[in-house]
């Protein structure tokens, strides 16, 4: 089957890492279900795998890729959760937690083999490459918004960033919630699509807010992390999902423990979350929004368009 590996580490250029090529099709396993990917999409943790952040060069050849949906041997369509042994389906219960591409072969590939129970029922309205956008990006925002910080209707949110697959996901989210969103981007662009997505206000980088937010969408590390701290205010919550410019080389821990501030950190949800996301996307008519899509046999020039920066929402590829 065709797939897009890790074939080295290349630290400064990633896409360089990269090969498509054959590989064998997955092997039956007990309890596991070998799934016939429709669409894939690509997240930041792709480009940190094909840097060499997270495996070892003795796993090497690894499928990359985290997010998929498709159908199964007997036709049924499905969205693929990527997180294997959080739960002990099977892979038994002394498992760590770890993503699809980290241990297991990942989804950029014409088949991916994922534990039965990690598989979420694809609902009607959605399309196989609207549902691929949603298992990384999608459920870590609304794991942030609803669950980390616990947002309700009529509160502020910032998010730090406003082009990549996270942070669409999480202004559309807060949006059709009824939360008040701040983001902040460089671009002008970028700002001007997080506003038709339903942010409330669009800053440049760094810039004063009006007033506090209730918790901040953190992703970005050291290059946003003062103005996170400093935008939140007393008693609220910064919700922590990477660090895409690095860790900050000062902590803020004098402000956070002042001004009572909540520090959380996320890695992507619960099978459960998916299935209630993709409940909540249908129903409140919310769709991802696909910056560009390639063949899987482009997958490298799909690569380079994200770690060009320049993207506005999800990178899709189709097999």
């Amino acid at each position: 089957m065709l797939a897009a590996t890790v074939a080295r580490f290349s630290p400064d250029s990633p896409v360089d890492a990269l090969e498509v090529g054959e590989r064998p099709e997955p092997a039956e396993r007990e309890a596991w279900t070998t799934v016939d990917v429709r669409a894939a999409s690509l997240n930041h943790h792709d480009l940190w795998s094909l840097r060499g952040v997270g495996l070892r060069e003795e796993q090497l050849p690894m499928i990359l890729g985290t997010d998929a949906a498709g159908t199964t041997p007997d036709g049924r369509p499905v969205v693929v959760h990527a997180v294997v042994g959080a739960d002990g389906h099977g892979v038994g219960p002394d498992e760590t937690r770890t993503l699809l591409s980290e241990k297991y072969p990942g989804t950029l590939a014409e088949q991916v083999s994922v534990p039965t129970h990690n598989l979420v029922p694809l609902p009607d309205g959605l399309s196989f490459e609207e549902a691929a956008c949603v298992p990384t990006a999608w459920l870590t925002a609304y794991r942030m918004l609803f669950r980390s910080a616990g947002l309700t209707p009529g509160q502020s949110v910032l998010v730090q960033g406003a082009g990549g697959g996270l942070s669409t996901a999480a202004v559309t989210l807060a949006a059709a919630a009824g939360i008040e969103v701040f983001v902040t981007s460089r671009s002008a662009e970028k700002r001007a699509a997080a506003t038709a997505l339903g942010a409330t206000h669009a800053l440049e980088s760094g810039a004063r807010l009006p007033h506090r937010v209730d918790a901040v969408v953190e992703s970005v590390g050291a290059a946003t992390w003062s103005h996170s701290i400093r935008s939140v205010r007393p008693g609220g919550t910064v919700v922590v999902a990477g660090a895409t410019s690095g860790d900050p080389t000062a902590a803020e821990l004098t402000r956070i423990f002042f001004q009572e501030i909540t520090v959380r950190g996320v890695t992507m949800g619960t099978r459960d979350e998916l299935s209630d996301l993709l409940s909540f996307m249908v129903r409140a008519g919310l769709r991802p929004t696909v910056d560009s899509r390639y063949p899987l046999a482009q997958a490298r020039d799909a690569v380079a368009r994200l770690a060009g920066g320049e993207h506005v929402g999800k990178v899709v590829l189709v097999p």
